[in-house]
């Protein structure tokens, strides 16, 4: 077999065999196809597309470039949750608690962040002495005493597609269906869970700016995921505006703590519920939405889920008083309000933009060798269709360099506009796919 004719079969716009996809994976991973010739398929791919077998198949030949978690040793159906990515993003933090008081296996392996605040682990971390560098027997050991467990991805998971992602990086080829979907769902594989909620996202703070996009990619997730034998559903969520009202590494942690009270932003608790709700029934926990979402609501409710939440960072070395004392966690030494200018209804609020303000703040990486400041961030007073009086705050500027906590304040009174009157047409969740198709919500 040759490169050349792999690549022109795809060029002239034919399906590549099973065999093809795997001769050109496995021999750019081990260095014997070099960079130009998988540029030149790349290309290719992203003119021509690739069809739900070709992605299936790309998928699976990233899966096996590298380590998969063998799971089978957790007791009963393990479910994992992986979001697109958005501004303020707190949810497994609320969402892993929640499901795990429900008795379901939550196995949790996750990345840092790049970009406007750190990832999961890096919020985790905001928790002193918690640490995600866990070693699998003790992951394991974890899942199946507490339910729960969050730990950082192996660096020996889909080194395809780090090489493939690299590549599509530096030659305009990232924003192709197969592509994206292939690379996330390798990685999702690669953690073994049996079942997985996708989260994804839509908006101006979200990787997919229109809902036609979304829902293309997230129909071929969910097509990835069950025809690789792992039950998976998509939800399409807004991300139009922060989730929740907290941007940053520990205001987003105290954000979810808060939650788990039962004490959080409305619309951060509605994803969860959504989310969760559909996990319980892949795990065979609940066989209905109203069945799940009871259960849920009740562990809220009873104080279980902040309970699991406290075993939870207990088990991977935290100080659980943080859970009980919210002053524990760092604090930026400035806070400055944003103020309204006039009476009248939040009309907009550019997620991405809010994000890159929390990024100047200090609390994501612009590189991957950038030191986040777990302090730093924003809290927002106010959302989409709320009512501001002139000179009411519309949010809080938490900072640790006066400039750059005063850039952020005079952006943020642009980003928010305020307009004569609400919305109507405001939507957290527009829609459900799984395996039997596209479920849009009026």
């Amino acid at each position: 077999m040759r490169m050349v004719d792999v690549i022109r079969k795809k060029r002239d716009g034919e399906a590549l065999s099973r065999e093809e996809i795997e001769f050109f994976v496995n021999g750019y991973t081990n260095g014997i196809i070099p960079d130009y010739q998988v540029s030149a398929l790349l290309m290719a791919i992203y003119f021509a597309k690739m069809n739900t077998e070709e992605t299936v198949w790309l998928t699976d030949a990233m899966l096996k470039s590298g380590e998969q978690i063998d799971l089978t040793s957790i007791d009963g159906v393990k479910v994992d949750k992986h979001s697109t990515g958005g501004v303020g993003d707190k949810t497994t933090l609320v969402l892993g608690p929640l499901v795990a008081a429900c008795g379901l296996p939550v196995a949790k392996m996750s990345g840092r962040g790049l970009g406007h605040t750190g990832g999961t682990l890096d919020k985790l971390e905001s928790i002193d002495g918690l640490t995600i560098e866990i070693e699998k027997d003790k992951f394991i050991e974890n899942v199946n005493t507490v339910k729960l467990a969050v730990a950082g991805q192996t660096a020996n998971i889909t080194p395809a597609d780090k090489k493939l992602y690299a590549l599509r990086d530096v030659t305009s080829t990232v924003d192709n269906i197969s592509l994206i979907s292939s690379s996330i769902m390798s990685k999702k594989l690669a953690s073994g869970s049996d079942a997985i909620v996708l989260d994804v996202k839509v908006g101006s703070g979200a990787f997919m700016k229109n809902l036609a996009q979304a829902f293309e990619l997230a129909e071929a997730m969910v097509g990835i995921g069950n025809n690789m034998k792992r039950e998976t559903v998509g939800i399409i969520s807004n991300m139009d505006e922060p989730l929740g009202l907290g941007i940053g590494n520990a205001i987003e942690v105290k954000e979810a703590i808060e939650t788990l009270r039962g004490n959080g932003p409305k619309d951060l608790l509605e994803l969860c519920l959504t989310l969760g709700s559909k996990l319980l029934i892949l795990g065979k926990k609940a066989s209905s939405d109203e069945e799940a979402r009871n259960m849920l609501e009740e562990v809220l409710a009873n104080g279980s889920a902040l309970a699991k939440f406290k075993e939870f960072v207990s088990a991977q070395g935290g100080n659980p008083d943080f859970i009980d004392n919210l002053d524990l966690f760092p604090k930026a030494s400035i806070v400055k309000e944003v103020r309204s200018l006039k009476h009248g209804y939040v009309n907009k609020m550019n997620a991405e933009e809010v994000g890159k303000c929390a990024l100047i703040l200090g609390a994501g990486r612009e590189t991957k060798e950038s030191q986040i400041d777990l302090s730093a961030g924003i809290i927002l007073n106010k959302k989409v269709n709320d009512e501001v009086d002139e000179n009411e705050v519309l949010a809080y500027i938490h900072g640790n360099d006066e400039s750059k906590v005063d850039e952020v304040v005079l952006k943020m009174r642009n980003l928010i506009e305020i307009g004569d009157s609400p919305h109507d047409d405001y939507h957290l969740i527009y829609g459900v796919v799984d395996k039997h198709g596209i479920k849009k919500l009026s």
